[in-house]
């Protein structure tokens, strides 16, 4: 991954911007102002806080996430942002920017924190798979953290913040229920993915996770791991390898040309792309579930 240091002029950019003051409070008339570092934190952050916040997604539509650089205007609404929700150890120019701002638990949601992160793969071996929000039950864990944060940043609207919270909840027990019930009788449980990013997904659900590449998207498996994968997907009756919206099918669609395997979309849900600018965290849960499904014929 790219770190990004920031430069002396950069600094003086943020100490300048920092001047204004480090955001307002609902109880002064304005909104909180919410910094999400990505779309499933400012997804929960936008259906927690309603019309009573504002909310800024560092991670642009259609950038995939892991090595996104921040322009100086986004490392200023780090630092003056009233709440900041993140993930430490994901996205190292975030992180950065949360060192530099010297924000305080009080007003920042710092996921890794609150759940209990998996590695990569199953061996145990390697990287945390920082894709927590693919398991349901994690997100109601950041909902809550997510409620009770706003309410200490504006107490004029916990109420409504805590009710949010509630209809959120709900909403993602319902998921929760669905991918157990959807996944509970298939006739494989193996599930080939473009990059290792599902392992909260499988190890909530009984699946086991076959990557192609590592945590890094952009890497590429070696030839040895490339025709151990492709022998297991024939072995194993494998009809279906996962490609993604924001990495390049091109070593996915080989490895299902090779087979005689399909191709479908299984989302990590990193951002939205084009295809997806329409859907939400719930129904791009919702159309893994029927992808998974039909890959794995499950009854």
């Amino acid at each position: 991954m790219k770190r990004v240091f920031l430069l002396p002029v950069l600094t003086a950019a943020v100490v300048l911007l920092a001047g204004c003051g480090n955001g307002s409070s609902g109880a002064d008339g304005d909104r909180p102002r919410v910094v999400a570092a990505m779309y499933p934190f400012a997804f929960v952050a936008e259906q927690v806080g309603g019309s009573f916040v504002d909310v800024d997604n560092l991670t642009s539509p259609g950038v995939e996430p892991h090595d996104i650089e921040l322009a100086p205007r986004q490392v200023g609404a780090v630092q003056d942002a009233d709440v900041v929700i993140f993930e430490k150890n994901f996205q190292p120019a975030v992180d950065d920017a949360i060192d530099q701002a010297d924000r305080g638990k009080d007003d920042t949601v710092d996921v890794s924190d609150i759940v209990t992160e998996l590695p990569a793969t199953e061996d145990g071996a390697g990287a945390i798979d920082p894709h927590t929000w693919l398991d349901p039950k994690n997100m109601v864990t950041v909902t809550n953290a997510v409620a009770e944060t706003l309410s200490t940043a504006d107490p004029a609207h916990a109420k409504a913040f805590r009710a949010n919270a509630e209809t959120l909840v709900a909403q993602l027990d319902d998921l929760d229920t669905s991918f157990e019930t959807g996944l509970r009788t298939c006739e494989r449980r193996t599930i080939v993915t473009s990059h290792a990013a599902f392992a909260y997904l499988a190890d909530r659900y009984d699946l086991t996770q076959v990557p192609i590449a590592g945590i890094d998207p952009s890497s590429e498996p070696s030839p040895r791991d490339l025709a151990d994968i492709t022998q297991m997907v024939r072995a194993e009756g494998i009809t279906t390898v996962f490609t993604e919206e924001l990495v390049s099918p091109a070593v996915a669609r080989t490895v299902a040309k090779e087979t005689g395997a399909t191709t479908a979309t299984l989302d990590p849900i990193e951002g939205l792309g084009d295809r997806t600018s329409d859907q939400t965290y719930l129904t791009l849960m919702q159309r893994n579930l029927t992808a998974i499904r039909a890959a794995n014929s499950c009854s």
